[in-house]
Parts: structure tokens; sequence; C-alpha cells
């Protein structure tokens, strides 16, 4: 295997509107779509779509949504012998998408919160033969943490996507990761540091080098990519100019490319670029992992910008 994705699924309930209503109103919007998502599956999703083979550890309810979800990730060619079922809902993501194609998002965790340590261990001998280890947060916390002590036990480098924020993660373990990679609002509630600008960000992820971390890649939306290595490495890649139509799941998508790209043997500066291209094509079409290119669709797209 080339990578174990430890984390989230859930099923996007996305709504396209004009506009949020008003406490009370009742407004109709243009278009709906049901799609799969969680921060996690759709990390693994991307990456398995450009060629990685992907080994998922996650839980799903017994609800309607979770035979789907199984079929999908089978359909990806994903190994899903790690995927338990626990009793109650799915985790659900109602998504709102606006003409500008801004989202909002509320996320149930639902079954995701059922994943434990013990979840880990016992898929440890499998996750040892994998090249990287993904996390995000849409999980309990402690199992983050427990995946990271997994990580540093088998010499498995781990990258963490710490989303949704929040303060109860301790930069100890963020130190602990090969690959941290949060976007503006994730590093500043972390350092409790400013991040209006640039030079902001800069300093604000320099503290967390500082604290252990191997390297830190912020993903700033309009302003594009930053990375800064621990041993004084540092890339800005600016973001592509495209016609973006749903931007639900690009910062996924990115991840997804980077994890596939590291593991493939790239440079950090080859995969960063390359993530970045992907995630701006995943913006140009609707929905989340409906958006996400395979290595063929992602080369001819690629050759046409």
């Amino acid at each position: 295997m080339d990578i174990a994705v430890i984390g989230s699924n859930n099923i996007d309930l996305i709504t396209y509107i004009t506009r949020m209503p008003e406490e009370g109103e009742t407004i109709e919007a243009p278009d709906f779509r049901l799609g799969f998502g969680g921060k996690g599956s759709n990390q693994a999703i991307a990456a398995a779509r450009l060629g990685s083979s992907i080994l998922m550890v996650t839980c799903v309810g017994d609800d309607l949504f979770a035979n789907s979800t199984m079929q999908n990730y089978r359909d990806n060619g994903i190994d899903t012998r790690y995927v338990k079922q626990v009793p109650g809902a799915s985790g659900v993501a109602p998504i709102f998408v606006d003409p500008q194609a801004r989202n909002s998002v509320i996320i149930v965790k639902g079954a995701n919160n059922a994943l434990t340590p013990d979840d880990l261990e016992a898929a440890a001998e499998d996750i040892a033969r994998c090249e990287l280890i993904v996390l995000q947060l849409e999980i309990h916390l402690d199992t983050v943490r427990a995946a990271i002590a997994l990580g540093n036990r088998l010499n498995v480098p781990v990258l963490l996507n710490p989303a949704p924020a929040t303060k109860e993660l301790e930069v100890e373990w963020v130190a602990r990761c090969e690959y941290f990679m949060p976007n503006e609002t994730e590093l500043a509630l972390l350092t409790d540091m400013p991040v209006s600008n640039l030079d902001e960000i800069r300093e604000a992820a320099r503290t967390l080098l500082a604290s252990g971390c191997g390297n830190v890649i912020v993903t700033m939306g309009e302003r594009g990519v930053l990375w800064l290595g621990s041993h004084g490495e540092e890339l800005h890649v600016p973001q592509l100019s495209v016609n973006a139509v749903d931007t639900v799941g690009a910062g996924d998508a990115f991840i997804g490319c980077f994890a596939h790209c590291i593991t493939d043997g790239r440079s950090i500066e080859d995969s960063l670029r390359t993530a970045n291209a992907y995630a701006a094509h995943s913006v140009t079409g609707h929905g989340t992992q409906t958006s996400y290119a395979t290595a063929a669709e992602f080369k001819e797209w690629l050759a046409e910008h």
C-alpha cells in the first residue's frame, strides 16, 4: 500500500443557493446534489484516482448511506478491510454554495466518532507497510493522537490536515508530523498569531517548525500555497487562474494529490505545484469527489492549460 488514510467519510448534501435565508425565512434554491464526501474519504479518493493504492480506516453507520459509501470505495479501488460498520447514523455534511462558488459547511460526524485507537491497532500491521499516513480532525481527537503515535512507532511519516480547526489540538502533536497542512484560519487558531498577510503567515508557520514539525504547508485560497521546511526551505506557489464554479473539496483535492505525488517519489516542490494545479482543476466542476480527475483526465487538462 502507498497511503493509509485514517479519517472520516460523509455524505455531502449540497444545496446551490442564491443567498442564505434569514431567520424564519424559507427561500427556494436552484439546485441540489447528493455526493460522497468527508475529508478523509475525499483525500483518499483523489489519491486513488491518480493511481495510489489506498488503505482506508474509518467507520460507517448502519443507515442507507453505509452500503453506498462502501461501494464508492470499491469502485475507486480502495482497500476496505478496516472500514468498520457501527450502529447509528453515518456522517453527513450539509453544504451551501453561493453564486460566487463560496461554500458554507455543517459537519455531523455520526459514525466517524466511533473510530477508536483500538481500530488503529487492529490495522497496524498493514499500516506499517504504507509509505504515508494521512489524517484530519473529523474523527475523535484521541484517535488522531493515537494515529500520530502509531506512525511514529512504525516509522511511517504522518501528514496532518487540522480541519475542522480546534484549539484542543496541542502543538506537541503537530511537532510529531512530517507534513502539517492547515489553511490560514487553522494556522491562526493553533498558533494564536495573526495571518492577515504573507509575512504574518510565514511567521506563524515558523513557530510550528521551531516546535519540531518537519514541513508546514499553508493553503491560502486566492493567495496560493506557502511551504516552509525545517531546513530553511521556502516556496510560494501562486493560485492558478481558472473559472471556478464550486470550491467544495478543493483543499482535499490538494492534499490527496500531494500525498499521491510525495509517495510516488517526487520532490516536495514538484508535489506542491502538481497538487496546486489538481485543486484548481477540481473547482471547475460541481460537487466534491465528482470533480476529482483521474490521472488521464488531469494529464489532458494540464496539457490544455
